[in-house]
């Protein structure tokens, strides 16, 4: 038979155990809020769905190029803790999308075939996605304006405010109803959550949303063209060789490029393979599905 110090021996070397156990057995509690927006479906959610390893869509397979996966299994977390309602501040021009992070870039590409949900002007249901809801966030929508092309960079005034709902406490999935004025074509909704009480963390998503038609569409001409009959032969023949093709220079940061445009970089000649408008991030090096080296 066990003394009676023996038992206590035991029950105090059995408290410490018992506390390790709990600590390992309950679950560690979010530090930060994370979400995006599930309908309309943001691009990171689209290439999150479509699978960050095998992407289905020409667009997300170009993000995947850009910037990796690991962006699309960290879906929830495209974020600025710095916000503290300074978004526009914070975040450049062009970098709306990626909230000015190097690891999201791939959100940036201008592109006009991303997935996009199919709207009409009026009233839209739309649905975001928590997946660590806080309370008191304030969430803002815009769209982009009447004309906008998705093939340059989203800037802030392209963005027009749509609605604004302040001192929300979200659930995992929280829908509000927004107006949409007349656009055609291809658009963009950007929101931003900005949480008001305990952090200064904000979080934002771009979706693309098609209301049909062209953005900027070109009327028929009213009557059939004419041809002109041929004049003398000109009397300036043809060059015998063609000309040689020179580099368009260094790579700079906010430069347009076409399909076919080569720069130099580090001493690197490199040749365009899709039309875009350069950010830092997007050297020659580090953007494989935007350039090739000669």
């Amino acid at each position: 038979m066990r003394s009676a110090h023996a038992k206590v021996a035991l029950a105090v070397a059995a408290v410490p155990a018992a506390a390790l156990v709990a600590a390992v057995a309950t679950p560690a509690r979010p530090a930060s809020a994370h979400g995006t927006m599930s309908d309309p479906p943001s691009r990171v959610f689209v290439c999150k769905q479509e699978g960050p390893e095998n992407p289905q869509s020409d667009a997300c397979k170009a993000a995947v190029a850009v910037a990796g996966t690991q962006p699309f299994y960290d879906w929830n977390e495209v974020s600025r803790l710095d916000a503290a309602g300074r978004s526009r501040q914070i975040i450049p021009d062009g970098q709306l999308c990626s909230a000015g992070r190097a690891k999201y870039r791939g959100l940036d590409l201008q592109r006009p075939d991303w997935p996009a949900k199919a709207v009409r002007p009026g009233p839209l249901t739309v649905t975001y996605y928590a997946t660590a809801p806080h309370q008191d966030s304030n969430f803002d929508f815009f769209i982009t304006r009447d004309g906008w092309d998705p093939t340059q960079p989203l800037r802030w005034a392209d963005l027009v405010s749509l609605a604004s709902f302040t001192h929300q406490n979200p659930s995992t999935y929280t829908q509000w109803t927004l107006n949409l004025p007349q656009r055609t074509g291809r658009q963009l909704i950007y929101s931003i959550w900005q949480r008001v009480v305990g952090s200064d963390e904000a979080f934002y998503t771009c979706s693309d949303v098609d209301f049909g038609g062209s953005t900027t569409p070109t009327p028929p001409p009213t009557t059939p063209p004419t041809t002109p009959p041929p004049t003398t032969p000109p009397t300036t023949p043809p060059p015998t060789t063609p000309p040689t093709q020179q580099p368009g220079g260094t790579w700079t940061a906010g430069t347009t490029y076409a399909q076919g445009d080569q720069v130099t970089y580090g001493g690197v000649t490199y040749t365009c393979l899709q039309g875009h408008t350069a950010i830092a991030g997007w050297e020659p090096p580090n953007a494989p599905a935007l350039w090739r080296s000669a």
